[in-house]
């Protein structure tokens, strides 16, 4: 992201523009992990742009808050993040009110919300609110160096797989434990066919690195 004159905060060109850098990426086959960064120097995002949010219709903004919530973890230790909407006459609408508590508890998030405080990265990681946090380096870069080393553990897994492991996830944590069970077993299922499976158990007996296609 690189909007340094409003710290990159989403407004309606830079939420457009990341959706359809999305949507390309989601058809391509060959991505294997998606990093979001800041080419802004001390800041990844200030959040929804609320001087184009006050020029805003009521329909407009209602319109703006559902983007934002369809568009919807590494950060440096000397980071800070926030919800702070209250401070602003605002509530998180775009989706904080029912994320946050389910990263760190209904109690937590209450606490945050209602009081519009910013933690720092170790908080937030003392929380559970991010992976990992990380000392700040010279360049200003650690939180994406620490992400880049992440994606390259993820990058030679089973793509099917991980993505169905993303799927049952995601999915699963938004209904009762039948039913994520349920949703778990049809993922399953649309692995078990795959060539990379096969690979897996054949590099496994083998006794060597397997080689995933995706397929």
């Amino acid at each position: 992201m690189n909007r340094p004159h409003a710290r990159n905060s989403l407004g309606r060109v830079l939420v457009e523009e990341l959706y359809e850098t999305l949507d390309v990426l989601r058809f391509d086959d060959s991505v294997r992990v998606v990093i979001v960064r800041s080419n802004v120097e001390g800041v990844f995002c200030a959040g929804a742009d609320l001087k184009e949010r006050a020029q805003m219709s009521d329909t407009e903004t209602d319109h703006f808050v559902q983007r934002l919530r369809n568009l919807m973890d590494n950060i440096a230790s000397s980071a800070k993040m926030g919800l702070i909407e209250t401070t602003r006459g605002l509530f998180p609408g775009a989706g904080g009110t029912q994320r946050l508590p389910r990263c760190i508890g209904v109690s937590l998030a209450k606490e945050l919300i209602f009081t519009g405080r910013q933690i720092d990265g170790e908080k937030a990681f003392t929380m559970g609110l991010v992976n990992h946090t990380v000392p700040q380096n010279e360049k200003g870069d650690a939180a994406y160096q620490r992400a880049l080393a992440l994606a390259e553990e993820i990058v030679p897994r089973a793509p099917i797989a991980v993505k169905m492991g993303k799927v049952a996830i995601n999915r699963g944590m938004e209904v009762d434990i039948a039913s994520g069970m349920a949703i778990e077993r049809m993922c399953y299922a649309q692995n078990i066919p795959t060539r990379d499976r096969q690979e897996g158990m054949a590099a496994f007996i083998e006794k060597r690195l397997p080689k995933f296609i995706g397929k």
